[in-house]
């Protein structure tokens, strides 16, 4: 006989109801990220496309609004799947999920935005392309790095209002 193959991991029921981030919690997040991403992104936007700081502006304001429509809709989606899947809250997500999280959300952005650049700037295809990777490539990076402190700074209370060990350790 060959090896003994261990368990398999046992996954909670799919009618786990997992504690979500509240409505106000999420607005919050959304803002923070949007505005932070706005001061830190419009200049080297601007230079590196060749696109007026005031054009880029308006667009990257307009992007954002699309992202945050996206954002909210988004996180909540993954939020309540993974929830489901794994009974674990978002703040408690390991570091590959996150990494897949970050790229989900910044691959939908990207097929959502294109058209918009194109249609703004009167760049090309391919041009706009390049630029809305690029943005995509430093939002996913920026996402990453804002989810991560974000979850940090505010934890998810866990159902019943208990602090948990780690949620005490947060707030220290």
């Amino acid at each position: 006989m060959g090896p003994t193959r261990p368990p398999l991991p046992e996954f909670p029921s799919v009618s786990t109801k997992p504690k979500l981030r509240s409505f106000p919690d999420r607005l919050r997040q959304i803002a923070m990220f949007e505005i932070g991403g706005l001061v830190l992104i419009t200049p080297p936007f601007a230079w590196a496309s060749g696109v007026p700081i005031r054009d880029s502006i308006g667009l990257l304001a307009l992007l954002a609004l699309m992202a945050a429509i996206w954002n909210g809709a988004y996180n909540t989606a993954f939020d309540w799947i993974e929830g489901r899947l794994t009974g674990r809250t978002a703040d408690r997500r390991p570091f590959r999920l996150r990494a897949v999280h970050a790229l989900g959300f910044e691959s939908g952005l990207l097929v959502m935005t294109l058209p918009v650049i194109v249609w703004w700037t009167g760049m090309g295809w391919v041009e706009a392309l390049i630029a809305d990777i690029g943005l995509a490539i430093t939002y996913t990076i920026y996402a990453f790095l804002f989810n991560l402190g974000y979850d940090r700074l505010f934890p998810i209370a866990p159902a019943g209002g208990e602090a948990d060990a780690a949620g005490l350790a947060a707030e220290r």
